[in-house]
């Protein structure tokens, strides 16, 4: 069983699915969904849509150069077979695939490391301005300390005659 790549987002193409165009010159386009079918052929380029592996590799959101990679590298000349390198292949798989997990983490984990800092203060800054939702107001008024500074803000005579209060 042969799984092909998508031309477009470099998903995986199992047989009997998706779409494949044939160009003129005889260049064969895999494609595993309409939705890059579409894109293609509205001359799309696939490394400036986000959603893409070509995007997520170009701008540092992927992993590029490993060596658990050359393993998924498609290969066009046929090896003989041996039964004793095909067993050891097999034992192999599981073992390559926890290297490139802990790899692919570890990459991610690099990449998230400024991250945290940054969604903590917008924690807080959100903490800060929705406190009357988090606490009860009646404990507002008990306790001072909980609220927010008033900022008084001085209108001008001409502004607050433009800015009639509402009436009910």
């Amino acid at each position: 069983m042969r799984l092909e790549k998508c031309w477009f987002c470099s998903s995986t193409v199992y047989p009997g699915h998706g779409i494949q165009f044939v160009r003129n010159d005889a260049k064969i386009f895999r494609f595993c969904r309409s939705k890059c079918h579409k894109n293609f052929k509205m001359k799309r380029n696939p490394r400036k849509v986000k959603w893409t592996k070509a995007y997520r590799r170009l701008h540092g959101k992927d992993m590029t150069q490993d060596s658990t990679f050359e393993f998924e590298r498609k290969r066009n000349r046929p090896e003989r077979y041996d039964r004793n390198l095909a067993e050891d292949v097999l034992k192999a798989i599981p073992k390559i695939d926890k290297i490139r997990v802990s790899r692919e983490e570890k990459h991610h984990k690099n990449r998230m490391k400024g991250n945290k800092a940054k969604l903590l203060k917008e924690a807080v800054k959100e903490l800060e301005q929705g406190i009357s939702l988090v606490k009860a107001p009646s404990v507002l008024e008990k306790d001072p300390s909980l609220t927010l500074p008033k900022i008084k803000v001085q209108v001008s005579q001409q502004q607050a005659e433009e800015n009639h209060p509402m009436e009910e």
